[in-house]
């Protein structure tokens, strides 16, 4: 027996070992509007979480003995000219538009994103205009995507005529990833409802990939052996989460995005370290349905990451939430059944105290160091 729960905890160790070190997730995701001005000008903004352009910045900017990096405006300058580099207008022939930066900066809208605006003239390119980001999602990473919002036309009366001719796009938007096709602004993008399986991807995706979330749902089931436990344990945190998912995604109410990552930290060493003082479960959605609340706002931070308009935004947050709730549900059917066999086969139908306490040592410690990591980026 005591085989089979050493490798256990090898295979939580090495699950978690390999989650980032101070965030529970890479987002790996950015945006473009795109507006057209009239006469073949269009104005592209270009949004990405500050943390990702970092990364990627830090991973193809050139030598530090070529430019000094503390002059004013070097590094944004740097940062307009990658951006620059990896979005374009074109053509189906591959004749790209003239383009300039106007701006790198944050993005007022989103504290933690930042925007870099250009503006593209495609006067001199004949035919349809295709958006080619994807050198800029090669840079993000294999699990990059890119939400292309297409925004009104400042001059309204011209709409008409100039998407009749397939020069200029009509609002939507569409979510592309590596290996798409290039977004033809000639036809119509999709609608929102249209795009709620992307978002509703996008939710799965976040709560796999979202290590803390895993570490705080497996820690509050590790002692559990009946489903109804653990049913209540999970619908006091669907609940509790999509309040604040809701309130944080319709910009009713803004937490700085740092201490909900710090208060996460926390509710996961809680849990952990609960387990080595009790082994009811039954009571256990009170802890999942309080601290719902603080993770909720961190389920946002993956749809206020998408860029997501706030006239689309009801779709997005709808489908979105409902991928969070796959995404658990399959957390569930994986780890309970686990737990079960264990027992069944191993333990004579009991939990194993040694497999419960080293797991809840090992999560705790992660929630521990994600804590103090994140307490000293605040400096």
């Amino acid at each position: 027996m005591m085989w089979l729960l050493n490798g256990a905890v090898a295979v939580v160790v090495a699950f978690f070992a390999s989650a980032p070190a101070a965030h529970a997730h890479t987002a790996n995701i950015s945006s473009s509007r795109i507006v057209p001005e009239g006469h073949g000008l269009y104005r592209v903004e270009v949004g990405f979480l500050g943390t990702d352009i970092e990364r990627m910045f830090a991973e193809n900017k050139p030598k530090s003995d070529e430019v000094d990096l503390t002059e004013p405006g070097v590094i944004e300058g740097m940062i307009g000219k990658f951006i620059q580099e990896r979005v374009d207008l074109q053509n189906a022939e591959g004749q790209t538009c003239a383009s300039t930066v106007v701006s790198v900066g944050d993005d007022p809208t989103n504290p933690s994103d930042s925007k870099v605006v250009l503006r593209m003239d495609c006067s001199a390119v004949q035919g349809q205009v295709l958006y080619n980001p994807f050198r800029l999602l090669d840079a993000q990473g294999p699990r990059a995507k890119h939400l292309v919002s297409i925004g009104e036309k400042a001059d309204e009366s011209n709409l008409t005529e100039a998407q009749r001719m397939g020069r200029e796009p009509a609002p939507g938007q569409v979510m592309i990833y590596p290996g798409d096709a290039m977004v033809d602004l000639s036809k119509p993008l999709l609608t929102p409802w249209e795009l709620a399986p992307k978002f509703l991807s996008a939710g799965v995706e976040h709560i796999v990939t979202g290590y803390d979330h895993l570490c705080f749902l497996i820690a509050v089931m590790l002692w559990a052996t009946r489903i109804w436990p653990v049913v209540k344990i999970v619908t006091a945190f669907t609940i509790s989460h999509s309040i604040t998912l809701s309130l944080a995604a319709l910009e009713l109410v803004n937490l700085p995005s740092s201490w909900v990552e710090i208060a996460i930290a926390l509710s996961i060493i809680y849990v952990a370290v609960e387990n080595f003082f009790t082994r009811k479960v039954d009571g256990r959605w009170r802890d999942t349905f309080a601290f719902g609340f603080i993770h909720g706002f961190g389920f946002a931070s993956g749809l206020i990451e998408l860029g997501v308009p706030q006239r689309a935004i009801v779709p997005a947050l709808a489908s979105f939430n409902i991928g969070v709730e796959v995404g658990q549900i399959g957390v569930v059917l994986v780890v309970l059944p686990l737990l079960l066999l264990i027992d069944k086969n191993f333990t004579h139908g009991q939990r194993s105290p040694f497999l419960v306490q080293v797991c809840s040592a090992i999560i705790a410690c992660f929630g521990a160091y994600w804590f103090f990591v994140r307490i000293a980026e605040l400096g």
